[in-house]
Order: structure tokens, then C-alpha cells, then sequence
């Protein structure tokens, strides 16, 4: 319905949640599509990180990396200034 109304680019949210919807659109339209990891799936990766459950940059990069693969063309992200670091191999 939003490309038939005319919008210049679709967003998915939250994102996590929703990877196969991504897929799908991303298969069915021209539009760029965009992805927003939304605050609780930020807190989610940063409360398990903190609490030793998983490791944090490992999955934070693969959450990423799954979006990107779900055929997302942008994220928006609340970890988008630690990403930067990271791919830069700064801490």
C-alpha cells in the first residue's frame, strides 16, 4: 500500500522480529528498504551482553549482518556509534 501511495522507501519495524517480512519485501518491491532496530531489541543485546548471556559483539554484528542478508538497504540503529568503532577496530 505505502509504494502505491508513492513513498521513496519502505521501513521495517521493529526489525528483529520481523527478518522474514524484510525478506519479502525485499523481494517484491523496488523501493530501498529500511530496517529500525528498535530501542528494546538494543537493550535486549546490551542486558545480555552485560549479564554475560551472550558476546556482544559477536552478536551484535551478526544482528547486523541479518538484516543486510534479509535484504535490508539501510539500519537504523541505537548501536550505530559502538558499530562504527567496531568495524573501525577501535573499542
Amino acid at each position: 500500500e505505502d509504494e502505491a501511495q508513492g513513498a521513496d522507501i519502505l521501513m521495517v519495524k521493529p526489525a528483529l522480529a520481523y527478518l522474514d517480512v524484510v525478506k519479502e519485501i525485499s523481494l517484491h518491491s523496488n523501493l530501498p528498504l529500511c530496517v529500525y532496530n528498535v530501542s528494546g531489541e538494543y537493550a535486549m543485546l546490551k542486558a545480555a551482553g552485560r549479564a554475560g548471556v551472550i558476546n556482544y559483539e559477536k552478536v551484535l554484528y551478526e544482528t547486523m549482518i541479518a538484516f543486510k542478508r534479509a535484504g535490508a538497504k539501510l539500519i537504523i540503529t541505537y548501536h550505530a556509534k559502538e558499530l562504527a568503532k567496531m568495524l573501525k577496530g577501535e573499542k
